[in-house]
């Protein structure tokens, strides 16, 4: 059975940092590229990074570019989303996403406030 398990939202205040995870089950995870989307209350979700199968090239949106780093550890089946100088236009749930096959988590809140 397929799973991608987000974690490590949570509150945090404008500036903060919060570091995502993803772990994924039940398929090839080296043999996929990963992304990270967000959804806003009232948004349409919006894809915010990707990373290839070997992690070495990355891609990110011009909103987060500079600020959030994505990385995956092959061994543990697990992408990452480190954000930083986080704001409150960051608040969202954040969800993780298997390129191709098109598998989603359940995603995990982020809210930026003071």
């Amino acid at each position: 059975q397929v799973q991608l398990v987000e974690s490590g939202g949570g509150v945090v205040q404008p500036g903060g940092s919060l570091r995502l995870s993803c772990t994924a089950s039940g398929f090839t995870f080296s043999g996929y590229t990963m992304s990270w989307y967000r959804q806003a209350t009232g948004k349409e979700r919006e894809w915010i990074a990707t990373i290839t199968r070997a992690g070495r090239v990355t891609n990110y949106a011009d909103s987060v570019q500079g600020r959030f780093t994505i990385s995956r550890d092959n061994a543990k089946n697990t992408i990452y989303l480190q954000m930083n100088s986080l704001k409150p236009e960051d608040t969202a749930v954040y969800y993780c996403n298997a390129v191709g096959p098109n598998y989603w988590g359940q995603g995990t809140q982020v809210t930026v406030s003071v």
